[in-house]
C-alpha cells in the first residue's frame, strides 16, 4: 500500500508542544534503601512514601519513584544526573564514604577514577538496587543548555 505524499508530510510536520519529563519509576531491591542512598549522595530529600513508591525529586522537577520489585525482574537501568561543578567535590566525598566502587567509564575498566569528559568531571557507580548511576558536571552535547540557576 502506497501512502500519499501529503499524508507523509502531515505525519512529520513539526508541532510546537511543550513537553517535560515528569517522573520515572526506578526499579530496586529495596525502594527505601535506594531512594535514601541517591538522595544522600545528591543532597536531595526523600519524599513521603505513597503506594509502592519512595519519591526523590530533582531540582528540575523530575521525580524518581523508587519501587521494590522481585529480584528476578531487575534489569540494569542507567540514570545520569547533571550537577554544578561547584558541588562535585562534596558529592564525590559522600560517594567515597559509602564504599561503593566507582569508575570513570561505563564499562568499569577505569576503577577508582573519575573522568574529565566535555570539560567537566564525571563518575559511574551502581546504586543498592543495581542501577547504573552517572553524575556529570557538563552535558555531553556542547550546545546543550545548562540550567540558568541551580
Amino acid at each position: 500500500m502506497e501512502v500519499p505524499g501529503c499524508l507523509l508530510e502531515a505525519l512529520f510536520v513539526s508541532v510546537s508542544v511543550s513537553v517535560e519529563l515528569n517522573h520515572l519509576i526506578v526499579p530496586s531491591r529495596n525502594n527505601r534503601e535506594s531512594a535514601e542512598f541517591l538522595a544522600r549522595l545528591l543532597g536531595l530529600e526523600v519524599g513521603e512514601e505513597w503506594g509502592p513508591f519512595i519519591p526523590v525529586e530533582t531540582a528540575n522537577g523530575v521525580r524518581l519513584d523508587f519501587a521494590t520489585i522481585p529480584p528476578q525482574d531487575l534489569r540494569l537501568q542507567h540514570y545520569c544526573f547533571l550537577i554544578p561543578e561547584a558541588d562535585f567535590d562534596a558529592f564525590f566525598a559522600r560517594l567515597k564514604e559509602t564504599g561503593v566502587p566507582y569508575h570513570a567509564d561505563p564499562a568499569g575498566r577505569q576503577a577508582g577514577e573519575i573522568n574529565h569528559n566535555h570539560g567537566g568531571r564525571g563518575v559511574y557507580f551502581l546504586d543498592p538496587g543495581g542501577n547504573g548511576m552517572e553524575v556529570i558536571t557538563q552535558p555531553y552535547e556542547p550546545d546543550r543548555r545548562r540550567p540558568a540557576s541551580w
